[in-house]
């Protein structure tokens, strides 16, 4: 069964030879007493190749719990996972280290998840690309010291599910770790996430989870993929989630014949694709779905609720096909994630929530004028709050105030942006944050300023044969682009706003 997905990343064109990892699971690696997952768990996607911060989108969509996708590596046949197959993102403390530990400060945590579409499908899959089960496990064991997790997820779908050689390294290495976890006393989870038809599991996931069994790998969870059906029928995608997740329970109620229902439905999990997913509009998942699957998933007591992906929750983009960045449907934004929340706690009940937006959300003004703009908050669930209203991003020469600072949830403030006649001439993303009790939320307001002094593409020009990397800037044709990995000879304003360069604005 084939299932097109938009689960992609950056693979490095450059042959780099990767240095075989030196951690091995045989005793190295300090164990850390991190604190386990809830045993119901919200856990939405984050694709991590797109610059953003999982720290702040968690704290905008009050998602406290991310699955991080996705870890493989550079080019097949390395042992040498990265964040998307990009060698500027390590499985380091410097990558993605701060956001990790925010997020576990705030009472939540990532699942790390290695594999997705591109990787199960050029080979870059750790388990595909590597021969040795030893270095496979240390690079698991890595992730989890790195980062302090408790869970890691194994995104195994087309060509990876049929590689049985590598099924069978990937849960011998995953049985080393559970051994190492063990031994010192650390509580390690594993999940898999398949694809599935609308009554369960197809042959070749079944075989991945018999061969898990033989060789005593244990499965926490076994997530399905509950979207890209392509069987060209009419779906309700609530409905087929529960016959999916019918079909897995009697799946694994024959692979663990000792468990009870209860724990049988506590393996379960399943991740949407919100809005509209590759297929098309035949397959939408919709809010009201959502809303039914919520209800359903605290009835049977599954074990984890997901989609793909938390930068695709919102309406940007109604009526079109899916998307990385938007769900193709009229939504507000974060509403799945505000709908789905609850299931951490095991209730249907939201918590006080609240959204923010700027009207207009852009202007433009001459040097020395100055611009307004209506910043309105709106009850999204629960009872009005207190909310605390800031601006940062305003260069030099910009002042931006708010009044009032503070309002009810429900009310709206004033956003004055003041220019000077020096101010460079430019656009400029300034962001309004708004904070209460729950969280905060934030909306950018757009200012370009015309006709200002100076010049404001400071950054170095951009060169064809120069290799950029994650967050590096360049200025080109009197635009300055940010890299969001990495890139070799791509000119900067022909890559579309799916590409590797993200427009900063005219200097």
């Amino acid at each position: 069964m084939r299932l097109l997905r938009t689960f992609r990343a950056a693979v490095a064109a450059t042959v780099t030879t990767a240095a075989a990892v030196s951690l091995t699971v045989l005793g190295g690696g300090a164990a850390q007493a991190a604190t386990p997952l809830p045993s119901h768990v919200f856990a939405p996607y984050f694709e991590a190749w797109t610059g953003e911060s999982p720290a702040a989108l968690a704290a905008q969509s009050g998602a406290k719990h991310l699955t991080m996708a996705f870890l493989q590596t550079a080019t097949k046949g390395s042992c040498t996972p990265y964040w998307n197959g990009d060698t500027g993102m390590p499985i380091a403390a410097s990558t993605f280290g701060a956001d990790i530990s925010t997020i576990q400060a705030n009472g939540g945590d990532v699942i790390p998840s290695f594999g997705g579409f591109t990787a199960d499908t050029t080979g870059t899959e750790i388990a595909d690309s590597c021969t040795d089960v030893n270095q496979i496990a240390a690079a698991y064991q890595k992730v989890i010291t790195t980062y302090d997790v408790t869970r890691l997820d194994m995104d195994i779908e087309i060509d990876a599910l049929d590689n049985t050689a590598g099924v069978d390294r990937r849960n011998k290495a995953i049985k080393k770790v559970q051994d190492w976890a063990a031994a010192n006393g650390r509580k390690v989870e594993i999940s898999y996430t398949l694809p599935t038809t609308t009554s369960g599991l197809a042959a070749n996931g079944v075989a991945l989870l018999r061969n898990a069994v033989a060789n005593g790998t244990k499965v926490d969870v076994v997530n399905l993929m509950t979207f890209d059906y392509y069987d060209n029928a009419t779906h309700n995608m609530a409905t087929d989630t529960e016959t999916a997740a019918q079909g897995l329970y009697n799946t694994l109620a024959q692979l663990y014949p000792t468990k009870t229902p209860a724990q049988l439905w506590g393996m379960v999990g399943v991740t949407e694709m919100i809005g509209v997913d590759d297929f098309g509009p035949a397959e939408t998942f919709s809010l009201a779905n959502a809303r039914q699957v919520l209800a359903w998933a605290n009835t049977k007591g599954i074990n984890t609720l997901s989609f793909w992906a938390l930068q695709r929750d919102n309406g940007s983009c109604a009526g079109g096909a899916a998307a990385d960045n938007c769900s193709g449907i009229a939504q507000n934004t974060w509403d799945f994630s505000h709908i789905f929340s609850p299931f951490t706690s095991g209730t249907t009940t939201p918590t006080n929530d609240f959204s923010v937006k700027a009207t207009p959300a852009s202007g433009s003004v001459v040097a020395g004028a100055s611009a307004t703009s209506t910043v309105s908050t709106a009850v999204t669930a629960g009872a009005a709050q207190s909310v605390n209203l800031t601006v940062s991003g305003a260069p030099a020469g910009v002042t931006a105030s708010l009044s009032p600072a503070s309002v009810t949830a429900g009310g709206s403030s004033t956003l004055t942006v003041n220019t000077t006649a020096a101010t460079v001439s430019g656009t400029y993303n300034l962001t309004v944050t708004g904070t209460a009790a729950s969280g905060s939320h934030s909306t950018t307001y757009a200012l370009t300023v015309t006709g200002g002094n100076g010049n404001q593409c400071t950054a170095a020009p951009w060169a064809s044969g120069t290799v950029y990397t994650g967050g590096q800037q360049v200025s080109y044709q009197s635009h300055n682009y940010k890299a969001k990995w990495w890139t070799t000879g791509e000119t900067p304003g022909t890559t579309g706003q799916w590409g590797v360069w993200q427009d900063l604005g005219a200097c």
